[in-house]
């Protein structure tokens, strides 16, 4: 697990870890799953039906990445614990530390490499508990960095241009797949019958192999013999893509692996075919997941999710509940308004919404954390009915080029953004209802979206650039930003620029705009008010009639969706410094607002949720116009026409 402040879940335990240092050790305890099942009569015939993950909406995580350090582990793991969280929290899963990074197992496996000392197994309580009450059981598993293996086995690990192995990552051609983690995932789905897996250190922990196995697959794979060191060196995107195909196919391996036995186990690749990598699903995942930052969290979760909503398959994102207002930090653990407002930027998109809490080296869990994770239980459940798979209705399409990214990222699959980031921000703070899609989510109707905005990308592909000519003069807008980027659509278009000056015309039946200036780095910075005016008065001069029209506040993120045949308008309370401020312990309203709604007739009613309240309108002129005395954090104006 990784985010953009340079951060993994381990290091962080590492520098906050409590408790058990290691200087004793105890023998193992066995205790049984029927001294639980004494506690809590439950026989399997007996289990409450489970939320597969694509109908779930809520959830928590632990972890605690145990190592050479843990020689109690389940001390504390008692039944009481598992069914506390569940009356506080009431999840819909749970996921909790089986493997982390550290490469040791955080239950008796016998497969794997297990902690030095248990106390009973932790791993049975918790299914037993979570299956009595009907809450699905969820893994965390750390994938490609196992760092225990690669010290038992070197000859698993990534071998480096300079002939040394690594000390953490295992390398996707090899044996490492087959010989710990598919018999793992196997004994997890079969001797516990968890429901899913969430594997941790995946594609963002892949790196690059120059063993001899890999190094013999890209020759004979691509005919080239000369193997790149470097991204000075020939043929550098033909050896990434190489290693990219190979992340692709240890997916698919050990998917089906698991599957051929276990057709009904959950897998998920921690951040696969989001942001770190843009692409089309090309594997059966059974849904998409991600951390975001711990600091920041209001731009990561804008920018994750965005992407997220339009890769067609179920997903979440889970936010980090802790954070620092120093660096180096004290960590303290977040508000729940803080929280609140987090969910709220998942909920908003359609998604589903976890958090992360860490656990002690015993791995028991802090139960006076969880007050906070109980409040914002409550506040996205009240809002569940008007969120929860809803559909967002194409309006602003902001692309993150699948192309530039494999072209010009420095590693694998890093949260390479480009100048996308700070154009996403300055759009959304001019209250405009944005998409973050990449070639392939375009090309099958662009037309779906009345305005795309291309960022700054230089490197999309040309027959891609055509398309969105074609686009254009189909009648659709088109907004190219950045110096580059205007110039190499300015020839393909015949249109003379003007400096640095912005300009717009008639492009066939459509319209084409060019602001050939930086944008995205500059507002990314410090939000620039000037900088965000110039780029909304292009965009409303391209798009003049969006679906929804706010006023009254920058403040307020808007996303449209489509839920049950209503319409949904999202507002979500971006206010104060959530970009600087690690810890944020009260959020201003922001209001009164003024939506304007076009409705191609008159609307029943439009009802603000999740309060309930009946708004007063008025309709003219194709427009429904409501006004929305003020936004605590996140409301949802449901249109019934």
């Amino acid at each position: 697990m990784k985010n953009n402040h340079n951060l993994s879940r381990r290091s962080f335990l590492k520098i906050s870890a409590t408790g058990i240092t290691g200087a004793f050790v105890v023998p193992v305890i066995v205790r049984s799953s029927v001294a639980v099942s004494g506690m809590y009569p439950m026989t399997p015939a007996d289990d409450p039906a489970r939320l597969r993950r694509n109908q779930s909406f809520f959830g928590i995580h632990f972890d605690f990445h145990a190592g050479s350090d843990c020689f109690e582990v389940g001390k504390n793991t008692t039944p009481e614990m598992i069914h506390a969280i569940i009356d506080m929290v009431q999840p819909d899963y749970i996921q909790t530390d089986c493997k982390g990074h550290n490469g040791y197992s955080s239950y008796p496996t016998k497969v794997g490499n297990p902690a030095p000392g248990f106390v009973g197994d932790p791993l049975r309580i918790w299914r037993d508990v979570t299956a009595q009450r009907g809450v699905a059981l969820y893994m965390h598993y750390s994938g490609v960095w196992d760092t225990r293996a690669v010290e038992l086995h070197p000859e698993w690990a990534v071998t480096h241009p300079n002939a040394t192995r690594d000390k953490e990552k295992t390398s996707v051609f090899g044996v490492y797949v087959d010989q710990l983690l598919v018999p793992q995932l196997k004994e997890l789905a079969g001797d516990y019958g968890v429901d899913g897996v969430w594997v941790d250190g995946e594609c963002w922990a892949t790196i690059p192999d120059y063993g001899d196995r890999a190094v013999r697959m890209f020759k004979e794979t691509t005919g080239i013999n000369d193997i790149p060191k470097s991204a000075a060196d020939p043929h550098w995107y033909e050896w990434m893509q190489f290693h990219r195909e190979g992340f692709r196919k240890y997916l698919r391996h050990y998917i089906a692996a698991v599957r051929t036995e276990y057709p009904d186990f959950q897998i998920c690749s921690n951040w696969a075919f989001t942001h770190h990598m843009p692409e089309p699903v090309s594997v059966a995942l059974d849904f998409l997941s991600g951390d975001y930052s711990p600091n920041n969290s209001v731009n990561s979760a804008r920018f994750a999710g965005r992407y997220l909503a339009w890769q067609g398959i179920p997903w979440d994102l889970m936010a980090w509940s802790f954070s620092h207002n120093s660096s180096p930090p004290p960590w303290e653990q977040k508000p729940a308004i803080q929280l609140k407002r987090e969910a709220a930027i998942v909920l908003a998109l359609g998604g589903g919404f976890q958090a992360y809490y860490t656990q002690n080296r015993d791995g028991s869990v802090r139960l006076d954390e969880l007050k906070e994770m109980a409040k914002v239980a409550k506040f996205a459940r009240e809002r569940q009915p008007y969120c929860h798979h809803s559909v967002q209705i194409p309006q602003v399409a902001l692309l993150l080029s699948t192309s530039d990214y494999q072209r010009s990222a420095s590693s694998l699959f890093p949260q390479y953004k480009g100048q996308s980031q700070g154009v996403l921000q300055c759009l959304l703070e001019s209250q405009h209802s944005v998409d973050l899609v990449s070639e392939e989510t375009l090309a099958p109707d662009m037309s779906r979206f009345p305005l795309i905005v291309i960022p700054e990308w230089q490197l999309s592909s040309p027959a891609f650039c055509v398309d969105m000519v074609d686009y254009a003069k189909n009648g659709g807008s088109l907004l190219l930003i950045g110096q580059e980027t205007s110039e190499q659509f300015a020839k393909l278009t015949g249109v003379r620029l003007q400096g640095s000056g912005q300009v717009i015309q008639p492009l066939g039946n459509g319209k084409i705009g060019f602001l050939p200036f930086a944008v995205g780095a500059e507002y990314e910075r410090s939000g620039n008010e000037a900088l965000r005016k110039q780029v909304d008065t292009a965009v409303r001069a391209l798009f003049p009639n969006p679906l929804v029209e706010v006023s009254g506040s920058p403040w307020i993120d808007v996303s449209v969706s489509q839920l049950n045949g209503k319409r949904m308008i999202h507002l979500v309370n971006t206010s104060g410094d959530h970009k600087g401020a690690g810890i944020i312990r009260s959020i201003d309203p922001v209001g009164p607002l003024q939506v304007s709604i076009r409705c191609e007739q008159k609307p029943l009613k439009i009802t603000l949720q999740p309060s309930g309240k009946m708004c007063d309108f008025t309709y003219a002129d194709g427009k429904a116009i409501v006004k929305v005395e003020g936004v605590e954090i996140y409301d949802i104006l449901v249109i019934e026409s």
